[in-house]
């Protein structure tokens, strides 16, 4: 099988079920902590080709400190990622041997956090944007098979191209955030 951090697979609509189910696992774990948790990414996204990695947005009220939800998701199997260098967020991984699994904990209300939100939903309701975004991820790995970094890079003009739109989509019809699967209401198990 392919390294899953650098091969698109058809859309499997197994990711909602996965999501599903760590979802649940995060919220029971943080409680009230987690204010949101969000399916996001290209596996969100129904029927778009993805890297089949599910990639959940965790929203807390602040980053710090972080033992308010580092110990509880380390408890249910996610490591942290200390050498993640993008400050606005905290970053978790799957433990050695699972499937893996990119969790992104951010503040709500924060441009992070709504730039996902946003880019997840205007993909959705926008499939032919999604159509041209998996032809630039697939024309970027053809070119560089050996460079996933390079990959990554270059696929940024293509998403702030996209969320350009999403912008303007945003203010036409007056887009803000659903509700999340689970949130602040979601019951406790």
């Amino acid at each position: 099988m392919p390294d899953n951090t650098y091969y698109l697979a058809p859309y499997d609509p197994d990711w909602k079920r996965e999501f599903a189910e760590l979802g649940a696992r995060i919220k029971h774990a943080l409680g009230d902590v987690a204010l949101r948790v969000d399916h996001i990414g290209s596996t969100s996204v129904e029927g778009l080709a993805a890297k089949p990695i599910i990639d959940i947005q965790v929203s807390v009220a602040s980053l710090e400190p972080i033992e308010l939800y580092k110990p509880q998701m380390e408890a249910i199997g996610f490591i942290h990622q200390a050498d993640n260098e993008e400050r606005t967020k905290r970053y978790f991984r799957e433990s050695p041997g699972q499937k893996r699994v990119h969790i992104h904990v951010r503040e709500q209300g924060s441009f992070g956090e709504q730039f996902a939100l946003l880019f997840r939903d205007y993909l959705r309701e926008h499939p032919s944007e999604g159509q041209l975004y998996v032809a630039e991820k697939r024309r970027l790995m053809r070119e560089y098979p050996d460079e996933r970094q390079k990959y990554v890079e270059e696929k940024e003009p293509m998403i702030w191209e996209i969320m350009r739109r999403a912008s303007r989509w945003s203010q036409r019809v007056g887009w803000k955030p659903g509700p999340a699967v689970f949130s602040e209401n979601w019951p406790a198990r």
